[in-house]
């Protein structure tokens, strides 16, 4: 968290920005460890300023916000971080100010981030494609094909709630999603992916479509924490259309008479409704 819905609901949030030039860049003096910043704080300042800003583009869970110069600030929110214009929940946790001119009604962007663990980095295009190309990503799960879905994660071994989270598979998919996805197909997370079914596979493929594409509607999933907020400090909302999700021990709510289960897998817990998501 966040996954794909949350960050193409910040990148949507900073389109106000383009055209704008970035007047200045400021580090906020907070008592918590930095987040890493490369290629370095001063080198991002020098590359930045005067710089128009030509587009805020996404790939997978990153904020891309492209540079008249060609670079790319590129923004990894990671855990709990929100690429925002305002109001961040805590001013504590800001970590990069970029000051605007151009436009008098967005004088800023900024990354907050309240546990330090995201990235902000300048990179050429040439680094974007060399971090973020198709050699290191899979296509973006919000519109991937569903010939292309299948055929790429018919290859793998994993399980196939382990092998939604493998970006290189296909992007943009993290733990919640992918929980929701498969009590949504009837998929049950521990099932090896060459041993799901074409017609399991179809079902997969088009409940990710369908699921993302309804969050991102709904702005995201703000969970119990409220640490994630959209571009003006507002709630996101799909959370109130999970179905498994951190409902270990509560009804499920398809079938009613059996309670949600949680598993470790890959280190990482996952929800699932026993009956509705038999094994094969």
């Amino acid at each position: 968290m966040p996954e794909l819905p949350e960050v193409e609901t910040m990148r949507r949030g900073l389109l106000p920005i383009v055209g704008c030039v970035i007047s200045k860049v400021e580090y906020p003096d907070i008592p918590y460890r930095p987040i890493v910043i490369e290629p370095s704080r001063e080198d991002l300042v020098r590359r930045c300023q005067g710089q128009s800003i030509q587009s805020v583009d996404r790939i997978a869970k990153r904020v891309l916000i492209r540079l008249g110069n060609r670079d790319s600030i590129v923004m990894q929110p990671k855990m709990a971080g929100i690429a925002m214009l305002s109001d961040p929940p805590s001013q504590q946790h800001t970590r990069v100010v970029f000051q605007l001119r151009g436009n008098k009604n967005i004088p800023q962007f900024l990354y907050w981030d309240r546990r330090g663990l995201g990235t902000v980095s300048l990179w050429t295009p040439e680094q974007v494609l060399a971090k973020l190309g198709p050699d290191v990503l899979g296509p973006d799960a919000s519109i991937v094909e569903e010939s292309v879905f299948v055929a790429r994660f018919r290859e793998s071994k994993k399980e196939i709630k382990v092998a939604m989270l493998d970006q290189s598979i296909v992007a943009g998919i993290g733990n919640l999603y992918a929980a929701e996805i498969l009590f949504a197909a009837k998929v049950h997370p521990q099932a090896r992916c060459g041993d799901v079914s074409t017609a399991k596979w179809k079902r997969v493929h088009a409940e990710t479509i369908r699921i993302l594409q309804e969050a991102i509607e709904k702005e995201g999933s703000t969970l119990s924490d409220g640490t994630y907020r959209n571009a003006i400090n507002g709630e996101g909302s799909y959370q109130n259309l999970h179905q498994v999700y951190d409902r270990e021990g509560q009804p499920c709510k398809r079938c009613s008479n059996v309670k949600i289960t949680r598993i470790v897998q890959a280190q990482r817990s996952t929800f699932f409704c026993p009956k509705c998501q038999k094994p094969s």
